[in-house]
């Protein structure tokens, strides 16, 4: 089964020739705090028992650093433009 991407219209442009739609990847994201970002990854690194012993360590050190949230995600974008066709058919 194929995956669905939502996308969101930024803007609509119709100048009468042509109609000019932009849209943004419709993406849900979720902050993230600089220490929790660290935490994981020195996780990821260690193995269990070494972990154990420097996650306090740590977390000790982080907690004097200010908490930053992050929120970054690379959006694709589209622009789609198409040329206006007026079809006139004469009355019957």
């Amino acid at each position: 089964m194929s995956e669905t991407t939502r996308y969101r219209v930024q803007q609509i442009i119709d100048s009468g020739q042509i109609i000019q739609l932009s849209l943004a990847e419709d993406v849900q994201t979720e902050s993230i705090s600089q220490k929790q970002l660290i935490m994981d990854s020195v996780a990821k690194k260690l193995d269990p028992e070494l972990r154990e012993q420097v996650q306090p360590l740590l977390e000790a050190i982080l907690q004097g650093q200010p908490t930053i949230k992050i929120k970054s995600y690379d959006q694709a974008t589209i622009s789609i433009t198409v040329p206006v066709v007026f079809v006139v058919t004469p009355p019957a």
